[in-house]
């Protein structure tokens, strides 16, 4: 069950082959265990793509690539699971990330508007950028052990159902 769900969603392995970001990688993803899903691929899939999604840099998706071939996972989970970081999801995200940080320092949470410049950033560094990045690190480690267990779990229910059904047969 979770290998047909997870396959309706994947991008497929070409499109990402020829993706002119992803191309750096050149030979590297040509290794077959990058393309498989299975028990093994899955759950560290799952894991690198809910930690790199709170990761606040663009092109989350070379990130995304890069640890799945550096921890021998499966790419397209991956690289889809970063999606969930897009310009709906992320203002509440990031905000969230912030609040924890801030609560983990014990600072007050300061009141700030975005701008989308080089100079807000800068500027912004040192006043919220340690609880921001704080909360990111957290709650991206914490989403990833959440989505190693849980698909790590159904996979093993999964198979444990199967053989059920087959040995009532």
């Amino acid at each position: 069950m979770p290998k047909k769900f997870i396959k309706r969603f994947m991008p497929k392995p070409e499109t990402l082959r020829e993706h002119k970001h992803l191309r750096m990688f050149g030979r590297l993803l040509h290794n077959p265990n990058l393309w498989a899903l299975n028990r093994k691929s899955a759950p560290g899939a799952f894991a690198v793509g809910l930690f790199v999604a709170w990761i606040p840099m663009p092109f989350q998706m070379v990130v995304a690539a890069a640890f799945a071939i550096l921890f021998n996972v499966n790419i397209p989970v991956s690289v889809a699971l970063v999606w969930i970081t897009n310009p709906l999801t992320m203002p509440v995200m990031f905000y969230g990330a912030y609040l924890l940080g801030a609560k983990i320092l014990g600072h007050a949470p300061q009141d700030f508007t975005f701008e989308a410049s080089w100079q807000w950033i800068e500027a912004s560094l040192a006043t919220i950028g340690p609880p921001f990045l704080l909360g990111c690190l957290v709650l991206g480690i914490v989403f990833a052990a959440v989505g190693y267990l849980l698909i790590n779990n159904l996979w093993k229910y999964s198979i444990m159902f199967k053989w059920q059904k087959r040995k009532n047969k």
